[in-house]
């Protein structure tokens, strides 16, 4: 397999290349493909389906199952990288444990590939083995536990399956005559044949934010945090900086530092709070750059991708500072695009400091996001209000239809 030869980078597409494979194209894998590329790193882009993002930009591209194991180990052995980054949870971890076994690089770590991906594991060792705080929270695996879990945590509650991703299955049970369906909701968007759930109580917090925090060779740094607002488990909306008191961000750096350390490996994690009645919880992590870090292409000298390749190749990581305080908004379609275009794209470029990002996803679902606005101004009010109206200007019309396909 190649090598990083300690910080030593090769020639892409050459017998010294140094290979970065992706597992998962989507359009955080497209920016960490066109980072690589800037390093001169050769770049393998596998996704589930063709013409993902990343595809696009990738030096070479493959569509497979990621779930399946042995279509995994050929594409890794066929592109034989110096690193494996997954970038999505639906992959088969057990394949990319054995792979780590036999000497590949898996980033951050296969383990915590596993354990991320899984609500219920990585609950359990932020809550119970770090010590991390945390709302109320229970599993359950049959409907009779998870009525008895509802009624001891109170409604309203969040269901979740304890495998998903980007919100796939989250509801909220308000009251006790949404429970059956939300139960439904969470078992239907389930990644797993476990069906478990988890049961959370709907923290009345007054911010969410993400503390993107890097882990490298000389230790852990962090960027400004990003607060962000999100619909059903999704991003729409982020900011950064974000305002915390000294004693919130030192609260949060060092939930942080803690979880990210017991997973082990380099590279840049998504770690997710709540602020509630000026007490910082835990609530989510993702081992890879996190969708509300988009709002660093603007904010930071590096972004949170320059920073992730930095990590994972044990290249030096400065000081992490905002040059300009940054929002970012979703461009997000509300029914199905089967042949996307986009009008509306110079009056959303318009608008003062701004830029768009359009991922060239080959087709849409109600509720895909599409592309985002980026926009940088004196201070993130502003900045959210120009995102707001870039985004309001854009139309996503199906160029298999003649009428605009309705956005948010």
């Amino acid at each position: 397999m190649s090598s990083t030869h300690g910080r030593r980078l090769g020639t892409p597409e050459a017998g010294n290349a140094t290979t970065l494979l992706l597992l998962g194209s989507g359009e955080l894998g497209k920016e960490i493909v066109l980072s690589a590329q800037q390093l001169g790193l050769e770049t393998v882009a596998v996704g589930r389906y063709e013409r993902a993002p990343a595809m696009q930009v990738a030096h070479q591209s493959y569509t497979i199952d990621m779930t399946d194991g042995a279509a995994v180990r050929q594409v890794v052995k066929q592109a034989d990288p110096a690193l494996i980054i997954p970038e999505i949870e639906a992959i088969a971890t057990d394949e990319l444990k054995q792979l780590e076994h036999e000497g590949y690089d898996v980033v951050p770590t296969a383990r915590a590939t596993r354990l991320t991906m899984d609500r219920e594991r990585i609950r359990e060792l932020a809550a119970e083995e770090v010590g991390v705080t945390t709302g109320d929270y229970a599993f359950a695996d049959s409907y009779e536990t998870y009525r008895e879990a509802v009624a001891e945590i109170g409604t309203p509650a969040v269901i979740k399956p304890t495998m998903s991703s980007s919100g796939k299955g989250q509801s909220v049970a308000h009251n006790n005559q949404q429970v059956e369906s939300a139960w439904n909701t969470a078992r239907e968007g389930s990644r797993s044949d476990t069906g478990r759930v988890i049961i959370e109580d709907l923290v009345n917090f007054d911010s969410e934010f993400t503390l993107l925090t890097v882990q490298h060779e000389d230790g852990t740094s962090f960027c400004p945090p990003t607060g962000h607002i999100q619909e059903d488990g999704d991003y729409q909306v982020s900011w950064q900086p974000h305002s915390l008191t000294s004693d919130q961000l030192a609260n949060a750096q060092q939930m942080a530092r803690e979880v990210t350390n017991e997973l082990g490996g380099h590279g840049i994690f998504g770690v997710e709070f709540f602020l509630r009645d000026e007490e910082v919880l835990f609530s989510e992590l993702s081992p890879r750059p996190h969708d509300t870090g988009l709002a660093t292409l603007g904010s930071q000298r590096l972004s949170q991708f320059d920073l992730h390749l930095r990590a994972i190749l044990d290249l030096p990581v400065p000081n992490i500072t905002v040059e300009r305080p940054t929002a970012t908004k979703a461009l997000v379609v509300d029914s199905p695009v089967e042949t996307p275009a986009y009008t509306g794209v110079s009056e959303a470029l318009s608008i003062p400091e701004t830029n768009l990002r359009l991922f060239g996803k080959p087709e849409a679902y109600a509720g895909r996001r599409m592309g985002v606005a980026i926009a940088t101004a004196t201070d993130t009010a502003t900045a959210r209000d120009r995102v707001a109206e870039s985004v309001s200007q854009i139309d996503v019309v199906d160029d298999t239809r003649s009428e605009p396909v309705p956005t948010s």
